[in-house]
């Protein structure tokens, strides 16, 4: 396996929402909301259109590298593990991660139904989102696959692992085992309000645990506590990870390693939806370094990923254009 990836299985459900509707629910605009299933109700009875996709930040990523690498392609395949209800949901997403070329690793929770995660795009693009973790919460070390962990070249965790602290165990396991087997471990901190909740435990856990850190840079100002400029914010979380990869929306990502910084220009298009934006970052990064790219070309293919990304609606790869991601790679 190439990397095996942790997170949340959730399905995504988008709606192109007023202007007023996310200050109505008293959320911030372009964050992420934990809630109970009336929010969702609430929403729902709104009577909005929705487009339905089985995802989720992990999955995501994990569905992108399987499609960058396409059929018979030079990497080995993505696994994936969570924890997802017994339910119709469940079994779909099951089928998709499959379809998408993604080893599943789901485990089959009967008390509580596959989680959602309801997006709501407002006119200005900016996408806030409401979920409902139901299944995912009951992930605990028990389901962690130790032999595909130490099979993988990477493993890749997120900030979600965190909601419980039985998904905490497991994800601190997997890590453990994949530093032993002498694998990388890789850590996306995935949302502001993630690294606000749990930065005391990141900042504990992560310099020695994780090789590399992925966060945006409002992720990593509220983990570091540091509002400056990009540089004050990259020193203030240098001792975290030997490799910091801080993703800077449209304007591409600043990666440092070394003390040095590399800035990578993002590619300019226009947005339709930021959802997986950085979920499809990290899928473009991580192939990078599955074919041995240096660290700027990686920052390339992630940004040239991201930025078709945001011009579709959902996480939809079917639509982007993989071969001008390619050109990058000289490879077809």
């Amino acid at each position: 396996m190439s990397v095996f990836i942790m997170c949340n299985p959730l399905v995504d459900i988008v709606i192109q929402a007023p202007a007023g509707m996310v200050k109505d629910l008293e959320a911030v605009p372009g964050s992420m909301n934990l809630v109970s299933h009336d929010i969702i109700d609430k929403i729902f009875a709104k009577r909005m259109s929705a487009v339905r996709i089985p995802g989720g930040s992990g999955a995501n990523t994990a569905r992108g590298l399987a499609w960058l690498n396409g059929s018979g392609g030079p990497i080995a395949q993505p696994a994936y593990l969570g924890s997802v209800g017994a339910d119709e949901e469940g079994r779909n997403f099951d089928n998709l991660l499959a379809g998408a070329g993604v080893r599943s690793f789901l485990a089959v929770k009967k008390e509580q139904p596959t989680g959602v995660s309801v997006i709501l795009v407002t006119p200005d693009h900016e996408r806030t989102m409401f979920t409902f973790l139901g299944a995912c919460r009951l992930l605990d070390i028990s389901d962690v696959p130790l032999e595909a962990v130490r099979a993988a070249s990477y493993v890749y965790l997120t900030g979600y692992n965190w909601d419980t602290p039985n998904q905490e165990e497991a994800a601190k396991t997997a890590a453990e085992t994949a530093k032993k087997a002498g694998k990388k471990v890789c850590f996306d901190v995935a949302d502001p309000f993630v690294a606000l909740r749990y930065g005391e435990s990141f900042r504990e856990w992560c310099p020695g645990k994780v090789d590399i850190l992925f966060a945006n840079q409002d992720e990593l100002a509220a983990l570091t506590g540091v509002k400056g400029p990009q540089e004050a914010i990259l020193k203030a979380a240098e001792g975290l990870a030997p490799l910091l990869v801080m993703k800077t929306g449209k304007d591409g990502c600043s990666i440092a390693r070394e003390g040095g910084v590399i800035r990578v220009p993002g590619e300019r298009v226009k947005a339709v939806d930021t959802t997986a934006a950085g979920d499809s970052f990290a899928a473009g990064f991580l192939f990078g370094l599955l074919l041995g790219k240096d660290i700027e070309l990686c920052g390339k293919i992630a940004n040239r990923t991201a930025s078709q990304m945001v011009t579709v609606e959902g996480c939809d790869y079917s639509r982007l254009d993989r071969e001008k991601i390619l050109e990058l790679l000289e490879i077809q």
